[in-house]
This record gives structure tokens, C-alpha cells and sequence, in this order.
């Protein structure tokens, strides 16, 4: 079975995202890995080249018969968006979602071109009742 791909690094997080070319999309950045630590309390962690994780729990699949760490939260500023991972889905979420503002969301991700875009307080509580949700279940 391949390994994956996307591991933690030790790469600087404030140098990956001082590098950001965009000014606003760089200070939308900035002010997701305070919102981020604030909420989880875990020192942030770059996985692969982009992605920007807090915390860590083992899963294993019992589709695919893969296991292995990932994070149990985090963001990165991609050229089109802000992508948001919100690993324990959008299922029991719908309330949220209606009162987020501006999103696309894909399978554990969510889409905001800008933070200006969404309602910061709603954004919190999602990433706030995912990660509760991803420790209780995820011990």
C-alpha cells in the first residue's frame, strides 16, 4: 500500500505563510492560525507543503484497511481559497452551515475565498464542535 504523501514537517508555519503573495489572503492566513490555536490549544504543524494542522489522532479506514495520523484540524491558503479542514464532515452541522455566509464545501473541506466573506463567530463555533467532536470520538 502507498504511503502517504501528506506527513507532518518541520518547516517554520509563519515563514510559509509570511511567504503568501496576496496581502489580504496573507493576513486572512494570520488571523485563522490565531482563530485556530485559540480554539484547539495545539501548537500549529505544517503537513506536506500547504497545509497547516493542529493536533493529531490515528485513524484507521474500514473501507480502504488504511490507517495512519492525520490532524484534527487546520486550513491553508491556496492560490483560488482558503481551504478549512473540517475532518469531522458537515453532516451534523446544517444550522452552521445556513448562517456561515459565502462557501463551497468538498468532502471534510470547506471553501471561503475570504474571511470577510463568512461570519467569524459561526466559523468558530463550527471549528470549535469539530474538533470537540473529533477528540471524543478519536480518544
Amino acid at each position: 500500500m502507498a504511503e502517504l504523501k501528506t506527513k507532518p514537517s518541520k518547516a517554520n508555519v509563519k515563514d510559509l505563510l509570511r511567504a503568501i503573495p496576496d496581502e489580504r489572503k496573507r493576513k486572512d492566513a494570520l488571523v485563522l492560525l490565531d482563530v485556530f490555536r485559540q480554539i484547539t490549544g495545539e501548537k500549529p504543524t505544517l503537513w506536506g507543503s500547504s497545509i497547516i494542522g493542529f493536533g493529531k489522532y490515528h485513524y484507521h479506514s474500514p473501507t480502504t484497511s488504511r490507517e495512519g495520523d492525520w490532524f484534527l484540524t487546520g486550513f491553508s491558503a491556496r492560490k483560488q481559497n482558503l481551504t478549512i479542514y473540517i475532518t469531522s464532515g458537515f453532516d451534523a452541522y446544517g444550522s452552521l452551515m445556513k448562517k456561515l455566509g459565502k462557501h463551497k464545501t468538498g468532502m471534510g473541506c470547506l471553501y471561503i475565498n475570504k474571511l470577510e466573506d463568512v461570519d467569524m463567530t459561526t466559523l468558530k463555533m463550527l471549528i470549535r464542535k469539530s474538533v470537540a467532536h473529533m477528540r471524543r470520538t478519536n480518544p
